[in-house]
């Protein structure tokens, strides 16, 4: 085959440094935008981007010239330094090391993307803590829990 076919979509979420509530309103717009482009320019494609004051959610599809691995260090790597430029008082914005991914199925793609459209309902009711941890039990990812900074 001539060409590489793919159609690998993730649900990917990360937070802030220190899970500081550092996400609001007058930068999630611009972010949001900024995120997109950097999937993009890497022949991905961003299908939604929310999130809370402290993390973000993403659902993606992946290109197929660039590993998970790649392309979140590209997003998270320009992101905060375009933060730390555009917003001087947030001059010491940054990511926690790592992120969280799961694989979504073209089937399930409609309803994670609804769930991410909804997160700022949702965590008027759930915290970061519950529902990343309900992310792991659901998709059988082991952790200890001494590693979980969250």
């Amino acid at each position: 085959m001539p060409h590489s076919l793919t159609d690998l979509v993730v649900h990917v979420i990360f937070s802030t440094k220190g899970r500081c509530p550092l996400l609001d309103d007058a930068l999630k717009p611009r972010l949001f935008a900024y995120v997109k482009a950097i999937v993009q320019a890497h022949g991905g494609r961003l299908h939604n981007i929310n999130g809370a004051e402290d993390h973000l959610h993403l659902l993606l599809s992946l290109p197929t010239t660039m590993a998970l691995a790649d392309l979140m260090r590209l997003v998270k790597g320009r992101s905060s330094h375009w933060i730390r430029q555009e917003f001087p008082e947030r001059r010491h914005f940054g990511w926690q090391n790592g992120y969280a991914a799961f694989s979504v199925s073209r089937s399930r793609l409609s309803r994670v993307y609804e769930y991410i459209a909804r997160q700022p309902d949702h965590h008027k009711k759930v915290t970061f803590r519950e529902e990343f941890l309900a992310f792991l039990r659901k998709h059988e990812i082991s952790y200890d829990e001494k590693f979980l900074k969250i």
